[in-house]
C-alpha cells in the first residue's frame, strides 16, 4: 500500500490564504483595466509562492482556482463565445499546469540552491501559463484568431496582440514579488 503524505496545518493555512489571495487579486484586476484583450493580473504571484512553500498539490490547486476565477470574472468571455468547451479546457489547464510545473521546478532546483529555485520557479509560472494559452489558441481558436489578426501575420498577432504586454507584466511582477514574499515567509518561520 502506498503511503500518503499528509499536509501540515501550516501548509493548509498558507494554502488557504494563498487561495483567497488568488481570488482577490484576480477580482481586483477587473478594476485595473485591460492591456490588449486581457487584464493585468498579479494572481500568478501567489501560485509561484505556493510552488516554493507548499508544493505541487497546493500550487496545482492555486492554478485551478486562478482558472476558475478567470472564467467567473468574464476575462475569457471573447473565447467562451467562440468555443465554450475549448475555453474551459484551456483556461483551467493553463492555471493547473502553471502551478504544477512551477512547483516541480522549485522542488528539483531547491536541492541545489533555494534562491535560484525560487526565481526560476517564479519565471516558470508566466511562461507555462502563456505557453498553454497559446497552445489552446492553436488547438481550439485558430480560425477565430486568424480573423482577429485581420489578414496579418497570425503568429505575430498571437504574441504581440494577445499576450505580449500581459506576459511581460506577469513575468516582471512574478519574478520581483515572489522571492521577496517567500523570503519574508522564511524569516517569519525562523
Amino acid at each position: 500500500m502506498e503511503k500518503t503524505k499528509k499536509w501540515s496545518t501550516k501548509t493548509m493555512v498558507l494554502g488557504a490564504m494563498l487561495t483567497a489571495l488568488v481570488i482577490l487579486l484576480e477580482v481586483i484586476s477587473a478594476f485595473l483595466g485591460k492591456a490588449g484583450m486581457f487584464r493585468f493580473t498579479f494572481a500568478l504571484v501567489p501560485i509561484a509562492i505556493g510552488a516554493a512553500t507548499c508544493g505541487v498539490g497546493v500550487s496545482g490547486w492555486l492554478g485551478l482556482v486562478f482558472g476558475l476565477t478567470v472564467l467567473l470574472t468574464g476575462d475569457a468571455a471573447a473565447f467562451l463565445a467562440v468555443n465554450p468547451v475549448g475555453t474551459v479546457i484551456t483556461v483551467l489547464l493553463k492555471g493547473v499546469v502553471c502551478g504544477v510545473v512551477a512547483a516541480l521546478v522549485y522542488k528539483a532546483l531547491s536541492k541545489v540552491n533555494r534562491i535560484v529555485a525560487i526565481v526560476v520557479s517564479a519565471l516558470t509560472c508566466p511562461f507555462v501559463n502563456t505557453g498553454v494559452f497559446l497552445l489552446g489558441c492553436l488547438a481550439f481558436f485558430m480560425e477565430t484568431v486568424t480573423q482577429w489578426a485581420g489578414g496579418g501575420n497570425v503568429g505575430q498577432y498571437m504574441i504581440f496582440g494577445l499576450v505580449g504586454i500581459n506576459f511581460l507584466f506577469e513575468l516582471i511582477s512574478t519574478i520581483v514579488l515572489t522571492p521577496v514574499v517567500v523570503r519574508i515567509l522564511n524569516i517569519r518561520k525562523n
